[in-house]
């Protein structure tokens, strides 16, 4: 497959690359799944003697969260048992000279690679992204690479592609564990019933992923703006975008609806459908619609709704593996997280073999206190999740891959 970490000789200087992005509050980083997750790697790492050079993202250019990765240090930090240096340069004449003062036990954080104009470029290949003056010029620097980001993964930059093709280029723990995992719904086994919940916003990725599972996964849950989509399909006066909307559900649809239509006859019977969803009542409080009942859709649906997770919940139970991507709903308003937290809820109860997957919906666990002990994994991953799950390569992996 790939190295990993336990084919890394000691006492090396490695050139790291870990995903950061984290949310932005008045310029600064915050603390994020991500950092506890990667800490774990970088405080192995120094236990056993390497000088560790981090490499990360922030943002993309023109965005506010598009900023420097000086705060990211004193929140890795904080997860570590000591010190995590910052140079505000990535493969200048600063971050030479820092990474050449890097000592055994050393963490050192390099500036935000989306600075570099070369770093994503994705016209591309990994052998023109080995060739470029950025990997050129520290590749030298270094014993080893290792990928630890497994949550860019799909994204062909200089940072992911580049560096395994000019060194010897390991998987960390993170890039191991949210690969195994995320692959386990279509490479194991099962003998017992395979559900999938399917929410979110990104109804192309998710028809995918369906379409590319459906010999694996006996039962399809729907919930979020896929849901109302299919609903749409089906027949019901749901999936349309307001006259004061945002665009989510027409242009979508017009995209889908064929593959939508072949899905719902050719998996119809496997896939459950919202039976109910909630809105935002004129007094500001939840309220809810049963989609039979809905002549025009009037008001912007949040949630699914009480007879919809009465519904999902036994299909749940009844499962030998669980796999949750995307949420059912607008999770991050108390008023609208119910179908979310208690599909979850649902896979908490269970005995079943559960990966949650997406860093939002991974974060709804910890958000309403569900026990990340009752899931076998929560992935910090989101467009490189939904890509395992669609069977398209990723674009990390094929290059640890090489040889």
């Amino acid at each position: 497959m790939f190295q990993t970490l336990d084919d890394l000789a000691p006492d090396q200087r490695l050139l790291v690359r870990l995903d950061l992005n984290a949310p932005i509050e008045d310029g600064r980083a915050q603390d994020h799944r991500r950092f506890e997750r990667h800490a774990d790697t970088v405080q192995e790492l120094v236990d056993d003697g390497h000088a560790v050079v981090l490499m990360a993202h922030q943002g993309r250019p023109g965005r506010d969260t598009f900023v420097s990765l000086e705060s990211h240090a004193d929140v890795l930090a904080s997860h570590l048992d000591r010190a995590v240096s910052f140079v505000d340069d990535v493969y200048g004449d600063d971050a030479l000279s820092a990474i050449d003062d890097t000592e055994r036990g050393d963490v050192l954080l390099l500036e935000n690679v989306r600075f570099l104009e070369d770093e994503e470029l994705g016209d591309r290949s990994p052998e023109d992204h080995a060739r470029s003056e950025f990997v050129q010029t520290l590749a030298p620097e270094f014993d080893a690479y290792v990928n630890d980001a497994y949550s860019a993964a799909h994204r062909a930059h200089a940072s992911i592609v580049g560096f395994p093709q000019a060194m010897d280029a390991y998987a960390g723990r993170v890039m191991v564990d949210e690969y195994e995992y995320n692959t386990s719904i279509e490479r194991r086994d099962f003998d017992g019933k395979v559900t999938m919940a399917l929410g979110g916003t990104k109804a192309e990725d998710v028809i995918a992923a369906m379409d590319h599972l459906d010999e694996t996964v006996d039962q399809f849950l729907l919930g979020g703006v896929v849901g109302e989509l299919f609903l749409r399909s089906a027949g019901y006066p749901v999936g349309y975008d307001l006259p004061d909307g945002t665009g989510l559900y027409d242009d979508n649809y017009e995209k889908n609806e064929a593959i939508i239509e072949r899905v719902l006859d050719e998996y119809g019977d496997r896939i459950a459908l919202p039976e109910d969803m909630a809105y935002e009542d004129e007094s500001g409080d939840r309220a809810e619609h049963d989609v039979d009942d809905i002549d025009e859709k009037s008001v912007s649906y949040m949630d699914v709704g009480h007879g919809t997770v009465e519904t999902y919940a036994p299909h749940i139970e009844e499962s030998e593996a669980v796999l949750v991507k995307g949420a059912l709903g607008v999770f991050e308003d108390e008023r609208f997280n119910y179908g979310t937290i208690e599909v979850l809820r649902a896979v908490a109860d269970s005995d079943c073999f559960s990966v949650v997957g997406g860093g939002d919906t991974s974060r709804t666990v910890t958000m309403y206190d569900l026990g990340e002990e009752n899931f076998d994994h929560l992935s910090i991953a989101g467009g490189a999740y939904l890509r395992a799950l669609t069977g398209e390569p990723l674009a990390a992996v094929e290059a640890l891959r090489q040889e």
